[in-house]
């Protein structure tokens, strides 16, 4: 009986262990959060409140990893007079000049059309995880699922590069 017991307490023990441990998918995201601060972007979890989309009664709100590329290379002046931008992942009526599957949230009409084939061009090269793209004048950020290979957040990086150089 005594010895029953024991393996009982032991069982228990190593459960509880296993319980604290983190699972494969939240070793790989810690993975991943640390090597985009060591290239300078912040990740934080942002919660979305999306339109309502094509077909929809209600708007979704999600809540999404949110990967910060700082922008570090705008003046004063630049920044007051900065025209932010946001589009998603998402088919609603707001979709012109996008590609199929995406929509502007805000910023479509105050664009060149230069800037809007920059955006164009990052979105077509985007993975399907990538839910969103957003740019601030503090920040441009792309709201994105974590999934997919583990060189994935160095693509990301090369791909914003171009917009956060040319100031869009």
């Amino acid at each position: 009986m005594e010895w029953v017991i024991i393996v009982f307490i032991v069982a228990s023990l190593v459960g509880s262990v296993m319980w604290v441990m983190p699972s494969p998918r939240q070793r790989y995201q810690a993975d991943l959060r640390m090597r985009a601060r060591k290239l300078g972007i912040q990740v934080q979890l942002a919660r979305l409140a999306l339109p309502r989309a094509q077909g929809e009664m209600e708007a979704e709100t999600i809540s999404v990893p949110a990967y910060r590329f700082v922008r570090t290379n705008l003046e004063r002046a630049e920044r007051d007079a900065w025209i932010g931008w946001q589009v998603h992942r998402l088919a609603t009526l707001n979709d012109a000049g996008l590609p199929d599957g995406w929509s502007w949230i805000k910023g479509a009409e105050r664009l060149s059309a230069t800037a809007q084939a920059s955006i164009i061009e990052l979105l077509q090269q985007l993975p399907d995880d990538v839910v969103g793209v957003e740019s601030t004048p503090l920040h441009l950020s792309l709201y994105w699922h974590e999934r997919g290979e583990s060189d994935r957040l160095e693509q990301l990086h090369a791909w914003v590069q171009p917009l956060l150089e040319a100031k869009i």
